[in-house]
């Protein structure tokens, strides 16, 4: 199947770790919108996941594979773009990643932390055509904002979804925006532009603003 051909979905991912860097157990969650074209429109939903013990970096790590993993499950292959505020993250997958794998696995100057989550990411790439790039956490990006909520409650509750599941974004949405908040934002109309460059093939930069 051509890569034009492929079923296109985005999907926005964002980490949470409440004591991030404190001594002690910090729990931690991840959270993930997912956006794809389906026949009966555009449909929305979400997965997250928690850890009892962990950092703001391996979440991160953590929500990718899982947001990788379980849209490829029975053998399903997307044109996906996963789009993260977490630096560590999308440079580490775009750059710093690719060079571990040629040295087999290591890194001038030290260990590389994580490496049992860097290589079982680099492993689920190939579960799709993928692309990762970085936007500005906390700058008015609604649905990044969505995923850092499903984050936050994911640590805080300690949860982790049943695989993908239907997703309340809608919901808050009506109730950010009348609340003042991302006037005149319309959801649809943000993914429809992201599926279009997809579409026409476009790789994006690393940075999206």
């Amino acid at each position: 199947m051509s890569r034009q051909a492929l079923p296109i979905a985005v999907v926005h991912l964002d980490e949470s770790c409440l004591g991030n860097g404190k001594p002690g157990d910090n729990p931690g969650g991840a959270g993930g919108l997912v956006e794809i074209r389906t026949a009966a429109g555009i449909q929305r939903r979400e997965f997250f996941l928690h850890a009892p013990a962990t950092t703001n970096n391996r979440m991160a790590l953590a929500g990718a594979i899982a947001a990788l993993q379980l849209l490829g499950q029975k053998g399903n292959r997307l044109c996906l773009l996963i789009i993260s505020d977490s630096e560590y993250l999308v440079k580490g997958v775009r750059e710093w990643a690719p060079a571990w794998e040629k040295r087999g696995w290591t890194r001038k100057g030290g260990v590389i932390e994580n490496l049992e989550l860097w290589r079982a990411l680099w492993q689920s790439l190939s579960l799709h055509d993928v692309q990762f790039i970085w936007v500005r956490g906390h700058a008015g990006h609604p649905k990044n904002e969505y995923a850092n909520d499903l984050a936050i409650a994911a640590a805080t509750k300690q949860e982790t979804s049943s695989g993908v599941i239907a997703s309340g974004y809608h919901r808050w949405l009506a109730t950010k925006q009348s609340s003042g908040h991302f006037p005149g934002y319309d959801p649809d109309a943000a993914f429809v532009a992201l599926e279009a460059r997809l579409a026409a093939g476009e790789r994006f930069p690393i940075k999206e603003e």
